[in-house]
């Protein structure tokens, strides 16, 4: 059984709150975006992607689960584009896509497009499920650029793909399996690029509760500036 909780808070620069996400125990479907573009195109892009790809889980009632979720991204990228074209103050905005389904008992398939994050905490340790699509990840590391260049580059918050992009879709997808006590962190570059992963490991595998392990990652980035939307879906195996 799962248990599962989400937070998320604007921060402390930003006036609105472009991310958005939707946490379904029930259904096993939890998903999180973090939208982008002028005119608060980005809030739109995030909905509409987020909840285009949970009516799709749902409708499909989850039939072959690992093609269906990455079938799912496809589409919402399309009606992203499709509003896109509809609303031409819109143009440009895109949003990345985070997603975590329920495939089987204690298995969950996570895909992502873009630089939100997925972290498992298991056996007392914290891994990184997910691959940034990110300058950083795809390009800046492998032209022998140091950890500390990496992290100052000006190319550093580059998306090298987002939903809603004019570039066909590449969906990052893997199946993660879960033990009784694990614990998934979904989350925005809100959180995982001001708060250091140790942090984010020292809070997971803390006593706290889902509810309290949100609030307090959501503080921790705000008590380090909050420069950005801050989003985290908590989910555990019970």
């Amino acid at each position: 059984m799962l248990e599962a909780f989400g937070l998320s808070d604007p921060g402390c620069v930003r006036t609105n709150n472009e991310d958005y996400f939707i946490s379904d125990k029930a259904c096993g479907i939890f998903i999180l975006a973090d939208g982008m573009g002028g005119a608060q195109a980005g809030e739109h892009a995030s909905r509409i992607s987020a909840e285009y790809l949970y009516s799709f889980l749902l409708s499909m009632g989850g039939v072959d689960g690992l093609v269906t979720l990455e079938s799912g991204f496809v589409e919402a990228h399309r009606a992203v584009r499709e509003v896109a074209r509809e609303h031409p103050e819109m143009d440009g905005m895109g949003t990345t896509m985070l997603a975590a389904l329920e495939v089987a008992p204690n298995q969950m398939q996570v895909a992502s497009v873009g630089d939100s994050r997925a972290y498992l905490a298991s056996a007392g340790q914290l891994s990184l499920v997910t691959r940034d699509q990110t300058w950083v990840a795809e390009v800046g590391s492998k032209l022998g650029l140091s950890a500390d260049a990496l992290k100052s580059h000006p190319m550093r918050h580059v998306l090298t793909m987002a939903i809603g992009s004019e570039e066909a879709l590449r969906v990052d997808s893997q199946v993660v399996s879960f033990d009784v006590g694990d614990q998934l962190l979904l989350c925005s570059d809100g959180l995982h690029g001001v708060v250091e992963e140790q942090f984010l490991a020292a809070a997971l595998l803390s006593e706290k509760s889902l509810s309290e392990k949100c609030h307090y990652l959501v503080e921790a980035a705000k008590a380090k500036g909050g420069p950005d939307n801050v989003t985290v879906v908590l989910i555990q195996v019970v």
